[in-house]
C-alpha cells in the first residue's frame, strides 16, 4: 500500500474486457515486478458480463492503493471510444508507462526494472519493448512474434513511418505531453496501438531488450485483433494509414503524409476484389473525395 505523497515512477495500464479466465494472471503478472521504485496499477473493466470485475475487486481489496480500477457500467468500446486515451493515460502518473492487456501476461518479475533502467539511461529513446510467445489452444508455442529482422532498435524515424513491429503487451514508454492530449484523428482510428508507436517517434528512438524473458500473448475466441478475418484485418490497416497521413498532413509533414496515404491506395488496389473494396471504404470513416480517389485507381488495375 502506497501513501498518497509517494512518487510513482511507472503505471500499468491493462484494459480488460470479459476476461474472467485470464485476469487474474495478467495482474499477478504485474503484482511480482520487482522494482526499487513505486508502481501503480490501473485496470480498466469496460462492463464485463463476466466475473472479470469481482476479480479485479479482489484484488483491489488486498493491494489498496496500487491497484486502481475503473469500473465502467456501459461498455465504452462498442460506443466508439478509446480506451487508453481516454480513460488511463489521463490518470496515469507515471513518468513511463507499460502495456498489457487483461488476457495476455508478463513473465519476468525483472521486466519494469530493466525497461526503467533502460530509458532512464537513454535519453534520446522514448519507448523500449522486447519479445512474446503465443499461448493458444495447442498450448505454448515458444517461438517470438517478432522476427530476426524486427529484434532491433528503431529510429525515431521509424518509429514515425510505422516501420516497426513492436508489441503491445511488451511496450514501456515516457509518458509524454501528446498521451494527454491526444491527437484529434485518433477517434477514428482502428488500430490505435500502430498510431501510439507513430506519435511517439516524435519523443525519440525505441530500444529492444533481449533480456527480458517473453511476455505470453493468447489467442482466443475473444481476441479483438488475433481472430479478425484477414479483410477485417486490411479494412483496419487501410483506416490507419489514412488517418496517420492525414494527422501528419496537419503538422505539415509532407513526407509522412505521403508515405501513410500510399499505403492506404496500395491495400486498396491489391488482393481486393471491388465488392470487398466498397465494403471496406464503407466502415472507414474516409471523405467521399478519398472513396472517389481509391474506386479511381482501383478499377485502372482491373
Amino acid at each position: 500500500m502506497m501513501d498518497d505523497d509517494e512518487e510513482i515512477m511507472v503505471s500499468i495500464c491493462c484494459i480488460t474486457y470479459n476476461h474472467e479466465n485470464y485476469i487474474a494472471d495478467a495482474i499477478e503478472g504485474f503484482l511480482m515486478q520487482e522494482t526499487d521504485f513505486n508502481y501503480e496499477i490501473i485496470i480498466h473493466d469496460d462492463a464485463s458480463t463476466d466475473k472479470t470485475a469481482d476479480i479485479i475487486r479482489s484484488y483491489e481489496q488486498n493491494y489498496p492503493g496500487i491497484i486502481k480500477p475503473i469500473y465502467q457500467k456501459v461498455n465504452q468500446y462498442s460506443q466508439g471510444v478509446k480506451i487508453l486515451p481516454t480513460f488511463l493515460y489521463p490518470k496515469a502518473k507515471g513518468k513511463y508507462i507499460a502495456l498489457c492487456e487483461g488476457d495476455d501476461y508478463w513473465t519476468d518479475s525483472k521486466k519494469l526494472q530493466i525497461q526503467f533502467e533502460c530509458l532512464e539511461k537513454n535519453q534520446d529513446a522514448v519507448c523500449c519493448y522486447h519479445s512474446d510467445y503465443i499461448l493458444g489452444e495447442r498450448g505454448l508455442k515458444r517461438e517470438s512474434r517478432l522476427s530476426s529482422q524486427d529484434q532491433r532498435d528503431y529510429s525515431s524515424y521509424e518509429l514515425m513511418a510505422c516501420q516497426t513491429h513492436i508489441l503491445p503487451l511488451t511496450a514501456f514508454f515516457r509518458n509524454v505531453d501528446a498521451l494527454k492530449d491526444y491527437p484529434q484523428e485518433a477517434k477514428y482510428v482502428k488500430n490505435g496501438d500502430t498510431f501510439l508507436f507513430s506519435i511517439l517517434g516524435q519523443y525519440g528512438s525505441g530500444k529492444y531488450l533481449p533480456m527480458i524473458e517473453p511476455a505470453i500473448y493468447r489467442v482466443h475466441e475473444g481476441g479483438i485483433w488475433s481472430m479478425k478475418s484477414d479483410r477485417e484485418q486490411k479494412s483496419m490497416q487501410m483506416n490507419t494509414w489514412f488517418w496517420l497521413s492525414e494527422y501528419y498532413s496537419r503538422l505539415g509533414n509532407q513526407k509522412l503524409k505521403e508515405k501513410f496515404k500510399s499505403r492506404c491506395i496500395n491495400i486498396a488496389i491489391s488482393g481486393l476484389s471491388k465488392t470487398q473494396l466498397l465494403s471496406i471504404l464503407i466502415k472507414m470513416c474516409l471523405p467521399y473525395s478519398l472513396v472517389k480517389m481509391i474506386k479511381k485507381i482501383f478499377e485502372k488495375t482491373l
